[in-house]
Protein backbone atom coordinates (compact mmCIF):
# COMPACT_ATOMS: atom_id res chain seq x y z
CA UNK A 1 0.00 0.00 0.00
CA UNK A 2 1.48 3.53 -1.07
CA UNK A 3 0.31 6.77 -1.95
CA UNK A 4 1.42 9.35 -4.86
CA UNK A 5 0.98 13.23 -3.86
CA UNK A 6 1.49 16.11 -6.64
CA UNK A 7 2.10 19.41 -5.65
CA UNK A 8 0.51 21.99 -8.15
CA UNK A 9 2.31 24.97 -7.98
CA UNK A 10 -0.39 27.70 -9.20
CA UNK A 11 -2.39 30.11 -7.31
CA UNK A 12 -4.32 32.82 -8.57
CA UNK A 13 -3.61 34.90 -5.09
CA UNK A 14 -0.70 34.94 -2.46
CA UNK A 15 -2.55 33.95 1.08
CA UNK A 16 -1.17 36.35 3.66
CA UNK A 17 0.11 33.52 5.72
CA UNK A 18 0.89 30.99 3.42
CA UNK A 19 4.17 30.08 3.02
CA UNK A 20 4.08 26.69 0.50
CA UNK A 21 5.68 26.43 -3.04
CA UNK A 22 3.12 28.41 -5.67
CA UNK A 23 3.08 31.03 -8.35
CA UNK A 24 0.51 33.45 -9.18
CA UNK A 25 1.64 33.05 -12.83
CA UNK A 26 0.07 30.22 -14.86
CA UNK A 27 2.40 31.18 -17.94
CA UNK A 28 4.11 27.71 -18.19
CA UNK A 29 1.15 25.85 -16.98
CA UNK A 30 1.75 23.37 -20.06
CA UNK A 31 5.23 23.03 -19.21
CA UNK A 32 4.60 22.06 -15.87
CA UNK A 33 1.66 19.74 -17.03
CA UNK A 34 4.58 18.01 -19.03
CA UNK A 35 7.51 18.41 -16.56
CA UNK A 36 4.50 16.40 -13.96
CA UNK A 37 4.14 13.60 -16.71
CA UNK A 38 7.91 13.03 -17.09
CA UNK A 39 8.28 13.31 -13.55
CA UNK A 40 5.89 10.26 -12.90
CA UNK A 41 7.99 8.56 -15.55
CA UNK A 42 10.90 8.82 -14.02
CA UNK A 43 9.49 7.93 -10.68
CA UNK A 44 7.78 4.60 -11.51
CA UNK A 45 10.05 2.50 -9.67
CA UNK A 46 10.59 4.72 -6.51
CA UNK A 47 7.64 2.93 -4.57
CA UNK A 48 8.84 -0.74 -5.87
CA UNK A 49 5.52 -3.19 -6.63
CA UNK A 50 3.62 -1.11 -3.94
CA UNK A 51 0.06 -0.77 -5.44
CA UNK A 52 -1.47 2.62 -5.39
CA UNK A 53 -4.40 3.20 -2.64
CA UNK A 54 -4.34 7.06 -2.67
CA UNK A 55 -3.79 10.03 -4.99
CA UNK A 56 -3.69 13.56 -3.90
CA UNK A 57 -3.58 17.05 -5.64
CA UNK A 58 -2.56 19.53 -3.60
CA UNK A 59 -0.62 22.55 -3.74
CA UNK A 60 -1.04 25.43 -4.57
CA UNK A 61 -4.32 25.38 -5.94
CA UNK A 62 -4.34 22.02 -8.06
CA UNK A 63 -8.18 23.04 -8.64
CA UNK A 64 -6.96 25.90 -11.48
CA UNK A 65 -6.44 22.96 -13.49
CA UNK A 66 -9.08 22.20 -15.89
CA UNK A 67 -10.92 18.28 -15.43
CA UNK A 68 -8.90 16.92 -18.76
CA UNK A 69 -5.53 18.03 -17.08
CA UNK A 70 -6.31 16.19 -13.96
CA UNK A 71 -7.39 13.51 -16.48
CA UNK A 72 -3.74 13.20 -18.11
CA UNK A 73 -1.60 13.31 -14.90
CA UNK A 74 -4.17 10.55 -13.58
CA UNK A 75 -3.90 8.52 -16.61
CA UNK A 76 -0.13 9.03 -16.36
CA UNK A 77 0.15 7.49 -12.93
CA UNK A 78 -2.77 4.23 -13.92
CA UNK A 79 -0.05 4.05 -16.70
CA UNK A 80 3.26 3.74 -14.79
CA UNK A 81 1.39 2.26 -11.22
CA UNK A 82 -0.93 -0.01 -10.26
CA UNK A 83 -3.15 1.47 -9.22
CA UNK A 84 -6.09 0.31 -6.57
CA UNK A 85 -9.49 -0.09 -8.53
CA UNK A 86 -11.61 2.15 -5.10
CA UNK A 87 -8.35 4.22 -4.56
CA UNK A 88 -9.17 7.77 -2.62
CA UNK A 89 -8.61 10.54 -5.01
CA UNK A 90 -8.22 13.92 -3.26
CA UNK A 91 -8.84 17.29 -5.35
CA UNK A 92 -7.84 20.44 -3.15
CA UNK A 93 -9.57 22.97 -4.12
CA UNK A 94 -10.83 26.63 -3.87
CA UNK A 95 -14.08 27.28 -4.15
CA UNK A 96 -13.71 30.37 -6.79
CA UNK A 97 -12.78 27.43 -8.71
CA UNK A 98 -15.80 25.38 -8.32
CA UNK A 99 -18.59 26.55 -10.54
CA UNK A 100 -21.03 24.51 -11.88
CA UNK A 101 -19.16 23.42 -15.02
CA UNK A 102 -16.45 22.55 -13.29
CA UNK A 103 -18.05 20.32 -11.35
CA UNK A 104 -19.66 18.63 -13.85
CA UNK A 105 -16.82 18.06 -15.89
CA UNK A 106 -15.00 17.08 -12.62
CA UNK A 107 -17.57 14.44 -12.24
CA UNK A 108 -16.50 12.38 -15.34
CA UNK A 109 -12.38 12.05 -14.07
CA UNK A 110 -12.02 9.30 -11.40
CA UNK A 111 -11.86 12.18 -8.42
CA UNK A 112 -13.64 10.83 -5.83
CA UNK A 113 -12.87 13.16 -2.80
CA UNK A 114 -12.71 17.38 -2.02
CA UNK A 115 -10.74 19.16 0.13
CA UNK A 116 -12.33 22.93 -0.30
CA UNK A 117 -10.41 25.32 1.28
CA UNK A 118 -13.27 27.66 2.08
CA UNK A 119 -11.34 28.58 5.58
CA UNK A 120 -13.85 31.15 6.90
CA UNK A 121 -17.65 31.80 5.88
CA UNK A 122 -16.80 36.09 6.80
CA UNK A 123 -16.05 37.86 3.93
CA UNK A 124 -14.17 40.47 5.96
CA UNK A 125 -11.70 37.16 7.30
CA UNK A 126 -11.47 36.11 4.00
CA UNK A 127 -10.36 39.51 2.84
CA UNK A 128 -8.01 39.58 5.31
CA UNK A 129 -6.17 36.68 4.55
CA UNK A 130 -6.31 37.56 0.71
CA UNK A 131 -7.83 34.35 -0.32
CA UNK A 132 -9.56 34.41 -3.83
CA UNK A 133 -13.10 34.04 -3.15
CA UNK A 134 -15.88 34.97 -0.36
CA UNK A 135 -18.50 33.61 1.75
CA UNK A 136 -21.10 33.24 -1.02
CA UNK A 137 -18.98 31.16 -2.99
CA UNK A 138 -17.66 29.41 -0.04
CA UNK A 139 -20.72 28.18 0.93
CA UNK A 140 -22.58 27.26 -2.76
CA UNK A 141 -19.49 25.70 -3.38
CA UNK A 142 -20.12 22.81 -1.04
CA UNK A 143 -23.68 22.91 -1.41
CA UNK A 144 -22.44 22.43 -5.91
CA UNK A 145 -19.77 19.16 -4.90
CA UNK A 146 -23.17 17.54 -2.73
CA UNK A 147 -25.45 18.66 -5.68
CA UNK A 148 -23.37 16.49 -8.06
CA UNK A 149 -23.12 13.30 -5.90
CA UNK A 150 -19.72 14.09 -4.23
CA UNK A 151 -20.15 12.33 -1.05
CA UNK A 152 -16.28 12.19 0.35
CA UNK A 153 -15.41 16.16 1.22
CA UNK A 154 -13.68 18.15 3.69
CA UNK A 155 -13.92 21.63 4.28
CA UNK A 156 -10.59 23.08 5.74
CA UNK A 157 -11.86 26.27 8.56
CA UNK A 158 -8.65 28.06 10.27
CA UNK A 159 -9.04 29.83 14.09
CA UNK A 160 -6.72 32.01 16.53
CA UNK A 161 -6.07 35.32 14.51
CA UNK A 162 -7.46 38.93 15.54
CA UNK A 163 -10.57 39.19 13.11
CA UNK A 164 -12.34 35.66 14.47
CA UNK A 165 -14.32 36.70 17.36
CA UNK A 166 -15.74 33.29 19.59
CA UNK A 167 -19.00 34.31 18.33
CA UNK A 168 -17.91 34.04 14.52
CA UNK A 169 -16.23 30.87 15.14
CA UNK A 170 -19.42 29.23 16.51
CA UNK A 171 -21.34 30.41 13.96
CA UNK A 172 -18.42 29.00 11.34
CA UNK A 173 -18.40 25.50 12.95
CA UNK A 174 -21.98 25.39 12.83
CA UNK A 175 -21.94 26.59 9.31
CA UNK A 176 -19.88 23.21 9.23
CA UNK A 177 -22.10 20.87 11.21
CA UNK A 178 -25.28 22.19 9.38
CA UNK A 179 -23.32 20.76 6.09
CA UNK A 180 -23.58 17.67 6.95
CA UNK A 181 -20.22 17.19 5.29
CA UNK A 182 -18.27 13.67 6.76
CA UNK A 183 -14.82 15.57 7.64
CA UNK A 184 -12.99 18.83 8.69
CA UNK A 185 -9.84 20.11 9.04
CA UNK A 186 -9.28 22.77 11.01
CA UNK A 187 -5.89 24.27 12.06
CA UNK A 188 -4.79 27.18 13.98
CA UNK A 189 -3.36 30.77 12.01
CA UNK A 190 0.52 30.25 12.51
CA UNK A 191 3.01 32.93 10.81
CA UNK A 192 5.50 32.05 9.00
CA UNK A 193 8.75 33.35 7.98
CA UNK A 194 9.11 35.20 4.58
CA UNK A 195 5.38 35.59 4.69
CA UNK A 196 3.10 38.85 4.04
CA UNK A 197 1.53 38.22 7.55
CA UNK A 198 4.97 37.79 9.18
CA UNK A 199 6.15 41.50 7.62
CA UNK A 200 2.77 43.14 8.42
CA UNK A 201 3.28 42.22 11.68
CA UNK A 202 7.19 43.17 12.01
CA UNK A 203 5.94 46.42 10.39
CA UNK A 204 3.05 46.89 13.19
CA UNK A 205 0.68 47.02 10.76
CA UNK A 206 -1.41 43.49 12.10
CA UNK A 207 -1.66 41.61 15.65
CA UNK A 208 0.86 39.07 16.62
CA UNK A 209 -1.51 35.37 16.82
CA UNK A 210 -2.66 35.54 20.59
CA UNK A 211 -2.15 31.90 21.94
CA UNK A 212 -4.68 31.74 24.81
CA UNK A 213 -7.16 32.98 21.93
CA UNK A 214 -6.13 30.02 19.73
CA UNK A 215 -6.29 27.54 22.74
CA UNK A 216 -9.88 28.22 23.48
CA UNK A 217 -10.99 27.98 20.02
CA UNK A 218 -9.03 25.00 19.63
CA UNK A 219 -10.77 23.44 22.79
CA UNK A 220 -14.45 24.90 21.57
CA UNK A 221 -13.60 23.09 18.12
CA UNK A 222 -13.05 19.09 19.62
CA UNK A 223 -15.70 20.10 21.66
CA UNK A 224 -18.57 20.94 19.40
CA UNK A 225 -17.12 18.49 16.70
CA UNK A 226 -17.34 15.48 19.28
CA UNK A 227 -20.48 16.45 20.69
CA UNK A 228 -21.98 16.30 16.45
CA UNK A 229 -20.40 12.95 16.17
CA UNK A 230 -17.41 13.49 14.97
CA UNK A 231 -14.03 11.15 15.89
CA UNK A 232 -10.92 13.30 16.54
CA UNK A 233 -8.68 11.42 15.16
CA UNK A 234 -5.70 13.62 14.90
CA UNK A 235 -5.29 17.03 15.93
CA UNK A 236 -6.33 19.06 13.06
CA UNK A 237 -8.35 16.73 11.71
CA UNK A 238 -12.42 15.16 12.81
CA UNK A 239 -14.17 12.45 10.66
CA UNK A 240 -17.23 10.30 11.02
CA UNK A 241 -16.98 7.00 11.69
CA UNK A 242 -15.29 5.35 8.38
CA UNK A 243 -14.83 8.76 6.67
CA UNK A 244 -11.17 9.42 7.95
CA UNK A 245 -8.54 10.22 4.99
CA UNK A 246 -6.85 7.69 3.77
CA UNK A 247 -3.94 9.52 2.05
CA UNK A 248 -3.13 11.62 5.58
CA UNK A 249 -3.61 8.43 7.66
CA UNK A 250 -1.17 6.89 5.74
CA UNK A 251 1.39 9.83 6.14
CA UNK A 252 0.34 9.43 10.50
CA UNK A 253 0.78 5.79 10.11
CA UNK A 254 4.70 5.97 8.12
CA UNK A 255 3.36 4.26 5.02
CA UNK A 256 5.46 4.95 1.83
CA UNK A 257 4.53 7.66 -0.06
CA UNK A 258 5.94 9.49 -3.66
CA UNK A 259 5.63 13.31 -4.28
CA UNK A 260 5.96 14.51 -7.58
CA UNK A 261 6.39 18.30 -8.55
CA UNK A 262 8.25 21.23 -7.21
CA UNK A 263 9.09 20.67 -3.56
CA UNK A 264 7.04 17.88 -3.13
CA UNK A 265 8.35 15.35 -0.88
CA UNK A 266 8.79 11.08 -0.71
CA UNK A 267 9.60 9.09 1.34
CA UNK A 268 9.96 4.79 1.06
CA UNK A 269 10.80 4.11 4.48
CA UNK A 270 14.84 4.42 4.45
CA UNK A 271 15.29 7.83 3.16
CA UNK A 272 13.56 11.44 2.41
CA UNK A 273 13.57 13.53 -0.40
CA UNK A 274 12.11 16.94 -1.57
CA UNK A 275 12.06 18.00 -5.11
CA UNK A 276 13.37 22.07 -5.79
CA UNK A 277 11.11 24.68 -4.87
CA UNK A 278 11.63 25.89 -7.95
CA UNK A 279 9.40 26.10 -11.08
CA UNK A 280 12.02 27.06 -13.84
CA UNK A 281 14.79 24.76 -12.28
CA UNK A 282 12.65 21.84 -11.21
CA UNK A 283 11.00 21.98 -15.03
CA UNK A 284 14.41 22.33 -16.56
CA UNK A 285 16.11 19.10 -14.41
CA UNK A 286 13.02 17.07 -15.56
CA UNK A 287 13.30 18.02 -19.06
CA UNK A 288 16.78 16.32 -18.91
CA UNK A 289 15.80 13.02 -16.60
CA UNK A 290 17.00 14.20 -13.72
CA UNK A 291 15.31 14.29 -10.39
CA UNK A 292 16.12 17.76 -8.97
CA UNK A 293 15.77 16.41 -5.06
CA UNK A 294 17.83 16.29 -2.16
CA UNK A 295 18.06 12.93 -0.06
CA UNK A 296 17.76 12.40 3.49
CA UNK A 297 19.06 9.13 4.93
CA UNK A 298 17.02 8.21 8.33
CA UNK A 299 19.13 6.82 11.00
CA UNK A 300 17.17 4.81 13.47
CA UNK A 301 17.08 7.94 15.93
CA UNK A 302 15.26 9.45 12.93
CA UNK A 303 12.66 6.81 11.95
CA UNK A 304 11.51 6.89 15.84
CA UNK A 305 10.95 10.31 16.44
CA UNK A 306 9.29 10.68 13.39
CA UNK A 307 6.94 8.16 14.72
CA UNK A 308 6.77 9.68 18.16
CA UNK A 309 5.52 12.96 16.45
CA UNK A 310 3.42 11.45 14.19
CA UNK A 311 1.30 8.94 15.95
CA UNK A 312 0.74 11.61 19.22
CA UNK A 313 -1.06 13.48 17.00
CA UNK A 314 -3.38 10.59 16.49
CA UNK A 315 -5.92 9.03 18.62
CA UNK A 316 -4.09 5.61 18.05
CA UNK A 317 -1.49 7.06 20.00
CA UNK A 318 2.25 6.00 20.61
CA UNK A 319 2.67 2.08 20.96
CA UNK A 320 5.71 1.58 23.21
CA UNK A 321 5.66 -2.45 22.27
CA UNK A 322 5.91 -1.32 18.87
CA UNK A 323 8.94 0.84 19.41
CA UNK A 324 10.70 -2.26 21.30
CA UNK A 325 9.85 -4.58 18.02
CA UNK A 326 10.88 -2.58 15.91
CA UNK A 327 13.99 -0.68 17.46
CA UNK A 328 14.65 -2.60 20.37
CA UNK A 329 14.28 -2.49 24.54
CA UNK A 330 16.82 0.12 25.33
CA UNK A 331 14.92 2.65 23.10
CA UNK A 332 11.31 1.51 24.27
CA UNK A 333 12.58 2.11 28.11
CA UNK A 334 14.36 5.37 27.60
CA UNK A 335 10.77 6.47 26.43
CA UNK A 336 9.16 5.23 29.15
CA UNK A 337 11.19 7.14 31.52
CA UNK A 338 10.81 9.95 29.83
CA UNK A 339 6.76 9.55 29.67
CA UNK A 340 7.27 9.61 33.38
CA UNK A 341 7.76 13.53 33.81
CA UNK A 342 4.33 14.12 32.24
CA UNK A 343 2.30 11.96 34.90
CA UNK A 344 1.47 14.84 37.46
CA UNK A 345 0.69 17.21 34.29
CA UNK A 346 -2.19 15.15 32.84
CA UNK A 347 -1.36 15.54 29.29
CA UNK A 348 -1.16 11.89 28.77
CA UNK A 349 -3.14 9.14 28.90
CA UNK A 350 -1.64 5.81 29.35
CA UNK A 351 -3.92 2.34 28.61
CA UNK A 352 -1.61 -0.79 28.46
CA UNK A 353 0.52 0.19 26.23
CA UNK A 354 -0.54 2.86 24.09
CA UNK A 355 0.28 6.17 24.96
CA UNK A 356 -2.55 9.51 24.42
CA UNK A 357 -2.69 12.75 24.27
CA UNK A 358 -5.50 14.36 27.47
CA UNK A 359 -7.55 16.57 25.72
CA UNK A 360 -5.21 19.75 27.75
CA UNK A 361 -2.35 17.36 26.10
CA UNK A 362 -3.61 18.02 22.56
CA UNK A 363 -2.60 22.09 23.35
CA UNK A 364 1.17 21.17 23.73
CA UNK A 365 1.33 18.11 21.14
CA UNK A 366 4.80 19.62 19.95
CA UNK A 367 6.52 20.12 23.25
CA UNK A 368 5.40 16.75 24.36
CA UNK A 369 6.93 14.75 21.02
CA UNK A 370 9.63 16.94 21.46
CA UNK A 371 10.45 16.18 24.93
CA UNK A 372 9.97 12.20 24.41
CA UNK A 373 12.19 12.43 21.48
CA UNK A 374 15.85 10.13 21.42
CA UNK A 375 19.26 11.54 21.11
CA UNK A 376 21.46 10.84 18.08
CA UNK A 377 24.54 8.37 19.22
Amino acid sequence: MAGIYLHIPFCKKACHYCDFHFSTSVQYKDQMLSALRHEIMLRMHYLGKEKIETIYFGGGTPSVLSADEIQILIDEITSRFEVSADAEITLEANPDDLNAQKVRELRQTPVNRFSIGAQSFFDEDLQWMNRAHNSKEAESSVKRVQDAGFENITIDLIYGFPLLTDIKWNQNIQTLIDFQVPHISSYSMTVEPQTALASFIKKGKEQVMNESQSSAQFLTLIGRLTEAGFEHYEISNFAKPGMHSKHNSNYWEGVNYLGIGPSAHSFNGESRQWNIANNHHYMQEIQQGKIPAETEYLTIENRINEYIMTSLRTSKGLNINLIAERFGTDYSESIRKEIEKFSDKNWLEINDQKISLSLEGKLFADHIASELFVAEE
